[in-house]
């Protein structure tokens, strides 16, 4: 018996469902596309000021020296904003000094557009010198061409209909399957069951209930059938005599054997279908496994590749002859493109967690020093008014097990965040141990997360308000990797944190101790030290000089009293240093900012003055206690105050098919003092190993021609140079190439993009007796 479509009951319902479901869907949609028109009409208004406010004092200097050539380049550069179509610039006298316009942009929808935003609006700013904020100098006017922001917002209301549409469709067919599935099919059984039922037959099978309905209506509707049948089986059995009663019980009898044996037959059935439908499912989990292991690697390559050449030119442009400007926009590039591969780092090692391929090292590391290093790298985001401290216990053991890359992420990912959100106070970075485990504290005065958004920040991609995100950037990701860093490492993260206060991170990580605290050579001598009575510095020396033997005594200004004579004078304030009389000659040790140095001029009339940057690390305070406290001899175990690379005096071979990374590698290694030749892939290279000494090769993995792999496998082969180091330079990032590198014959593995510490590193480690003379580097 077949029913048509249009009078089955999954058709109407779905109608009915689908309908309703259209005409909400529309409403919504309008009322999306209303706010969405709100938003777009207002930004125009702020994007158009933001505009202005960036021009505002190249136009002011252009008005104030009437510089019409410069006035022109200005509005031409303001042209080139799509929205901007037309710009005029004058001084305060009404004289233009540059006008442009171009004619606006035709389009089928510019209509629709000009009755919901305006043809155009017209936008000005009086202009006026920092030091002369009441006097016009000029005036920027600006006209702005609506279409392109309304074309914007027309494409996304087009958008939004045609997926509400879209869904309503999807919804039709979705609801008629599943009510054909839920109510047509198992009717339609149950009315077939029926309809080949043989009604003069003395015996009459019941119904069998479809599966997944025995306790709804049509589960009702076959057990009232079924009873129906079996009352008139039974008067039809009554008629019938004692023989025709014992022929029916053997039948019923059979009945149920037969019944056993089909339900028996289904159940094995089910369960093979479902055994192939686990082997189906766990083929296409290892298929998308290794699909997306293969796609992480590519894109790693992909993106860390122009990313390596991009931070070593901009590296190397550094270090040259650079105007005070050029510097600051280097500067900021530089480190705009280590936040990418800060980013690039974290996505990956969120996809290590998800797919449990995360490797954890355990290894004697220098834990305080790391902490100190990674302080002093991250010191240049902390604004200039907030004081960045460390605080390593004394008693802290000199060396701890486990992975430094893990931990420098922790530190870094906490303090980062820190330096984020606090734009005044003190930021501080404690270290501790805590009953069994390690305890990295970082403290800081900033913004603060409320109690509600305290349970979320530990999750991908989230942040305690979308307001933070707009002010302060960031993907959400850091605080996400450090949770789960802690958690592989068994340790635990945990939050203080009061809105408007401040926030306390701790991280408690069992690392066992591996060597003792260190003993730092003895000084005595007087340190004073001025500064406020809350600052980090003062926390620092109070819990350090003591234990070094040193005589230690805090004022809040310079007006010491008579009968103090310090050997040293140590300040974290230049305003500090005006109440030294000359005449005392007070060694003074300035603690500033960093990049917040005195001028030259200033440090020879207040000499003798040494100055660092904060946070004042151990082994610098120590090396400075000692110059002044005349302990010239260097004592063994010592860290050097500063942190230069020594220069390497070695033959390198670059083995690298990428101009651009060939150019970045040869820079960085020359200015460490080493001599380089490159080679465009592997053949060439085993050319250059026959003509030439080489104290080691750095191998790039993805050439044409020959492959680093196939080029490191020939030259262990050989058997010509068996202690030749080959570190691999690659830009693919996952765990597993590591392994392939190794298997190849490389002895270690630098990823794209590298910075100079990790290559001078490797270079320390790899390259005993050079094969080159001393000689000078820049």
């Amino acid at each position: 018996m077949d029913i048509p479509v249009t009078h089955r009951l999954s058709f109407k319902q779905a109608r009915l469902t689908v309908l309703i479901g259209f005409l909400l869907g529309t409403l919504l949609s309008l009322v999306q596309i209303a706010i969405d028109y709100a938003s777009e009409d207002a930004s125009i208004d702020r994007e158009i000021r933001s505009l202005l406010q960036i021009s505002h004092n190249p136009a002011s200097r252009i008005a104030y020296n009437i510089d019409a050539e410069l006035a022109q380049e200005l509005t031409m550069g303001l042209l080139h904003s799509p929205a901007v179509v037309g710009v005029r610039l004058i001084d305060n006298n009404n004289e233009i000094l540059a006008a442009v316009s171009r004619p606006p942009t035709e389009n089928p929808y510019r209509m629709l557009s000009d009755r919901l935003f305006g043809k155009s609006r017209q936008f000005e700013d009086v202009l006026h010198l920092d030091h002369m904020p009441n006097e016009a100098i000029g005036t920027l006017y600006l006209e702005v061409d609506t279409f392109e922001f309304g074309s914007h917002f027309l494409q996304r209301a087009e958008i939004t209909l045609l997926n509400g549409f879209v869904r309503s469709l999807v919804l039709a067919a979705i609801l008629m399957g599943l009510f054909y599935l839920t109510l047509t099919k198992p009717l339609t059984g149950v009315i077939r069951a029926l309809a080949d039922r043989d009604s003069r037959s003395p015996t009459q099978v019941p119904l069998p209930c479809p599966h997944g309905h025995e306790n709804d209506e049509i589960g009702v509707l076959v057990q009232v059938a079924n009873q129906q049948f079996d009352n008139v089986a039974s008067e039809f059995g009554r008629r019938l005599d004692a023989e025709n009663r014992l022929t029916d019980h053997l039948n019923e009898l059979e009945d149920i054997v037969s019944a056993r044996t089909l339900e028996l037959k289904s159940s094995n059935t089910r369960l093979s279908q479902s055994n192939e439908e686990l082997q189906i499912a766990r083929s296409t989990a290892l298929d998308m496994a290794h699909a997306r292991s293969a796609f992480l690697a590519h894109m790693s390559h992909e993106i860390r590749t122009p990313l390596n050449g991009l931070l070593g030119m901009l590296a190397l442009s550094l270090d040259g002859p650079l105007s005070a400007e050029q510097r600051q926009q280097l500067s900021i590039a530089h480190d705009s493109g280590k936040v990418l591969v800060e980013l690039l780092n974290d996505i990956l090692d969120l996809s290590k967690f998800d797919a449990g391929q995360l490797e954890l090292e355990r290894i004697p590391f220098d834990l305080a020093t790391l902490i100190e290093d990674t302080a002093n790298l991250l010191s240049q985001n902390a604004a200039p008014s907030v004081e960045l401290t460390c605080l390593i216990d004394p008693r802290f053991p000199a060396m701890v097990l486990g992975d430094p890359t893990r931990v420098r992420q922790i530190v870094s990912n906490l303090l980062s965040n820190a330096l984020k959100f606090t734009r005044a106070g003190r930021v501080d970075v404690r270290l501790s141990q805590h009953e069994d485990k390690v305890r990295i504290e970082v403290c800081d005065t900033g913004i603060g997360i409320a109690q509600d958004a305290q349970a979320k920040i530990f999750q991908p991609f989230t942040q305690a308000e979308a307001a933070i995100t707009r002010q302060y950037g960031g993907t959400g990701l850091g605080l996400t990797l450090t949770h789960n860093l802690c958690e592989a490492m068994n340790g635990q993260l945990n939050i203080e944190s009061t809105a408007g206060v401040g926030s306390r991170f701790y991280a408690d990580l069992p690392l066992p101790a591996h060597t003792p605290a260190p003993v730092w050579p003895g000084l005595t001598g007087r340190v004073v030290v001025v500064s406020a009575a809350n600052s980090g510095l003062v926390e620092m020396l109070s819990r350090q000089l003591p234990d070094w033997g040193i005589e230690y005594r805090h004022f809040l200004t310079t007006d010491l009293p008579a009968d103090v004579q310090p050997d040293l004078l140590i300040t974290d304030g230049p305003e500090c240093l005006i109440g030294i009389r000359p005449a005392t000659k007070i060694p003074v040790l300035l603690v500033t900012a960093y990049g917040n140095f005195m001028p030259g001029q200033q440090v020879v009339s207040l000499a003798p003055l040494q100055q660092q940057a904060r946070p004042l690390s151990r082994s610098v305070l120590h090396q400075a206690l000692k110059r002044v406290l005349l302990v010239h001899e260097q004592q063994p175990g010592d860290h050097p105050a500063n942190g230069l690379p020594v220069a390497h005096r070695a033959r390198i071979l670059l083995v690298e098919d990428n101009p651009v990374n060939q150019l970045v590698a040869k820079g960085m290694l020359g200015k460490l003092g080493c001599e380089v030749v490159v080679s465009s892939h592997g053949a060439e290279a085993l050319q250059q190993l026959e003509r030439s000494h080489f104290d080691l090769v750095l191998m790039d993995c993805n050439m044409p021609v020959m492959d680093g792999y196939e080029a490191t496998r020939l030259i262990r082969q050989s058997g010509k140079w068996p202690d030749l180091p080959i570190i691999a330079l690659t830009a693919n990032a996952m765990p597993e190439e590591r392994e392939h590198c190794k298997n190849a014959g490389m002895n270690d593995y630098l990823a794209k993009p590298f910075h100079r510490e990790e290559l001078v590193y490797l270079l320390d480690q790899w390259i005993k007796t050079p094969t080159l003379k001393p000689q000078a580097t820049r």
